[in-house]
Parts: C-alpha cells; structure tokens; sequence
C-alpha cells in the first residue's frame, strides 16, 4: 500500500483521481455549505439590497472559513475539536437568534433613524462564517481517519460553499422583492429556525 504523505496524499495512487472520493468530497461539501446557503438567504431575503460586491465578500469569507476548518480539525485532532463541541451549539444558537430577532425587529423600525445592522461586513459577517464552519471542524478530523487528502477537501468544500452561497443571494434577492417589508421577518425566521435547528440537533443527539 503506497504511503501517505504530509497532506494525507497517497503516492502513485493518489486520492486525487479517485472518482468515488471525488464524489463523496462534493456530497460532504454541498452538506456542509447548506447552512451557509441558509444565512445567505436569510441575508437576500431581509429586504435590503445586497450588492455583488457585498455578495461576493459574504461568499468568499463563508467560503474561506469552510475551507479552513476541515484543515484545522484535520490538524488538532479529536480532543480539540471535542472540547469546541460541548458548547458550540450554545453560541451558534445565541448568535443567530440574536441576528435574527434584530432582522424582525429592523423590518417593523424602518422608518426609524440609525445605522442598520450590516451581516455583510465586520464582526458580524466573522461571527457568522465561524458559526457555520465549526461542523466542518468536526469534519477534519473524519476526513484525518479516512486518510482523505485534507488539501482536496478543503479546496472542495471551499468552492462548493461559494457557490452554494451566492445561489443563496440570487434566491433570496428574488423573493425578497416580491415580499417587501415581510421579507425582513422571513429572513430574521430563517436564523432563527437555523440556530434552533443546531440547538435541538446537538441536545437530541
């Protein structure tokens, strides 16, 4: 059996042009990019205009956490990433239930003076791409024991959640203008559906 290098690449037989891994990369990536579609639609959905720019910059920090995670986990090893799991679903579900009652609220206060809260910059887009990286986390360390090449999938999840995002924005652009001042409440609903979502997820095991 060929040995495995640094990366988990195996030589001459290389995991790269293994077609079944391959695939098996895409369904991991496209699993683990659906809460990221989630906090994009959310986003679209709120009723404020979201730019390309703005789009891409959610895309590509969303992207960028997924891809890093898996690496991380992959390189920490179990014990870290289960010291991480006994509470993150804790901060994931009071971050997006905060996120989200603020976009319901926002959607009945337009007319109200101040700055609105923007999820496509600052901390609040850090806190969101971290959020919904930390299952990719756990996936480094499945990936570590498969002898899966950590570098593919990070590259496979990083892209894919790109993608998966900026559909996000167009789908929820679209129902965003239909809907009008409702559409804040939807997306404010949708963060929170996700963040007890996650919660019940991690309580019931």
């Amino acid at each position: 059996m060929p040995g495995l290098g640094p990366w988990g690449c195996s030589c001459p037989d290389d995991i790269l042009f293994d077609t079944v891994t391959i695939l098996t990369l895409f369904l991991i990536s496209i699993g683990l990019a659906m809460d990221c579609f989630a906090i994009a639609l959310g986003i679209s959905c709120s009723g404020k205009r979201v730019s390309v720019a703005q789009a891409l910059r959610v895309a590509s920090s969303f992207g960028s956490a997924q891809a890093a995670m898996p690496v991380i986990g992959w390189l920490a090893g179990r014990s870290f990433v289960g010291l991480i799991s006994s509470y993150d679903h804790w901060v994931i579900f009071g971050l997006l239930l905060l996120i989200g009652f603020h976009m319901v609220w926002e959607s009945f206060h337009e007319e109200e003076e101040g700055e609105k809260l923007d999820l496509t910059r600052g901390w609040a887009l850090l806190s969101l791409a971290i959020v919904t990286s930390i299952d990719a986390l756990a996936t480094g360390i499945a990936l570590a024991f498969e002898k899966t090449n950590i570098l593919l999938a990070a590259v496979s999840i990083g892209i894919v959640t790109f993608l998966v995002v900026i559909l996000g924005f167009f789908l929820g652009g679209k129902t965003g203008e239909r809907l009008g001042r409702w559409a804040g409440v939807l997306g404010g609903v949708i963060l929170i559906g996700l963040g007890v979502r996650v919660l019940l997820e991690h309580i019931l095991g």
